[in-house]
């Protein structure tokens, strides 16, 4: 994307992204609803007001058609149709490991080896192999919080510390998992491989997992529970062994969910979960899914090239570094502008695609490895998500268990713990990486 001649840039640059979160958040808090006003909407009325912003000091004026052609080419921009196609095939694989019972088996088998003792740790711990398989917190938080419910009832346990239980396990896979919609964000904008977030990523999250799992395992339930037998197959889970393998190997990601599909789809078929033309009609299913989120990034991608252009990226560059001096600071502007973002829209990966350029321009002027941008960005963008009343985690959660979702926000401990050590790994620098030279970057991914 071609630099502002202007580094300080200019405010007007900015407004787009104000108006859009004005109007979310205002249409969101005077409803009572954040989904009267759809994320779509309100970004392509955040892009008309970029095209009809004249840039200040112009000699010559930009007509509309070449304001239009930027946003086509920003819409269109190379990081952002991959990340697309990666959406749907993420999609895909979600929809196929859902029929083939894919998804109940990997809850059931949780919670057959689960010691009644530790119900509360490993029910976590189930919410964490189920996210990170699945590569969706909201799935998985309807998954587990019927289960959750029962649970609670059976035990005397405090129904809100369960599900706040239930929405840190989510987060742990929407934070991490190689087929998350953050993850796939994340990568895309920053140049990076999966497997080298992965990395940088899981060795900061996991001092808050042992924690997390360590305070569960201390509190204690007024009644015994029983032990279930619940019923799972061995062979169903194979989709996201292969899926998490690959990814763990270092294979381009376009094959490793093209593989994953197609393992689910021959299992189902074995297993007569479906033919294999009905495969075709899930596919196309689990792909709608993620339509929404595939035309927002696009839209999102034609607005920043259009604010970056006005001198918006400059100037919110300008703005977030102007007292940093070091990559510490750097990096604490990243956690700060994602959260920000994450806070006004509770979308954690429309967060990521919006501060992805500015974080990749802070990288490069501070010398910051982009498998730590891409961490700082997932990390922060979804510990705040799961913490967010108003986000659709707590909102889930809350309506399945019946109580109110500012009842369950104290009891999210892994988000709350996910900030902790992801500031303090942010100022003691660690774990280190190399910022290795882009154009390297570059040929390794493709």
């Amino acid at each position: 994307m071609e630099q502002n001649s202007n580094k300080k840039g200019n405010f007007i640059g900015i407004l787009p992204l104000i108006v859009f979160l004005v109007l979310y958040m205002s249409t969101g808090i005077f409803t009572g609803s954040f989904d009267n006003m759809p994320l779509m909407i309100g970004i392509m009325i955040a892009s008309g007001i970029a095209l009809a912003l004249k840039k200040p000091g112009e000699t010559r004026p930009t007509t509309f058609d070449e304001k239009v052609s930027m946003y086509c080419k920003g819409g269109g921009e190379e990081t952002l149709i991959l990340m697309v196609l990666i959406f749907l095939l993420a999609g895909a694989f979600y929809g196929i490991a859902n029929e083939m019972h894919a998804v109940e088996s990997a809850t059931n088998l949780g919670l057959s080896i689960l010691p009644s003792r530790l119900i509360l740790p490993g029910l976590f711990l189930i919410g964490c192999i189920l996210s990170f398989s699945m590569g969706t917190s909201m799935g998985t938080v309807a998954a587990l919080m019927p289960i959750a419910v029962d649970i609670a009832n059976k035990t005397g346990f405090n129904i809100a510390l369960v599900s706040g239980v239930v929405v840190g396990g989510a987060m742990f896979g929407d934070n991490l998992s190689f087929i998350s919609d953050t993850t796939i964000a994340a990568t895309r904008t920053q140049e990076v491989s999966m497997k080298a977030k992965f990395k940088a990523n899981i060795l900061m999250v996991l001092p808050a997992v042992i924690i997390n799992c360590i305070l569960l395992s201390m509190q204690t339930s007024s009644t015994p529970i029983t032990q279930a037998v619940y019923d799972y197959n061995i062979v169903n889970l194979i989709p996201y062994a292969v899926v998490i393998v690959l990814s763990l190997i270092g294979l381009n990601v376009i094959k490793v969910m093209t593989i994953g599909v197609a393992s689910g789809i021959i299992i189902g078929i074995i297993h007569g979960d479906f033919t294999l033309v009905s495969s075709l009609g899930i596919i196309h299913t689990g792909m709608t899914w993620m339509e929404d989120m595939s035309l927002i990034a696009i839209l999102v991608g034609g607005m920043v090239a259009l604010m970056n252009y006005l001198g918006g990226i400059d100037w919110l560059l300008e703005k977030l570094t102007r007292k940093t001096k070091t990559a510490r600071g750097g990096e604490l502007s990243i956690a700060a502008l994602v959260s920000l973002l994450d806070i006004a829209t509770t979308n954690n990966t429309i967060s990521i695609i919006a501060a992805g350029p500015i974080a990749k321009e802070i990288s490069d002027k501070f010398g910051i490895a982009r498998e730590r941008v891409a961490s700082i960005l997932d990390l922060f963008s979804s510990a705040f998500n799961g913490l967010l009343p108003y986000a659709g985690q707590l909102l889930v959660a809350g309506g399945i268990a019946k109580i109110s979702p500012m009842s369950i926000m104290p009891y999210v401990w892994y988000c709350i713990l996910m900030l902790i050590f992801g500031t303090i790994f942010i100022l003691i620098g660690w774990p280190k990486f190399k910022k290795k030279d882009i154009a390297k970057v570059e040929a390794n991914l493709q």
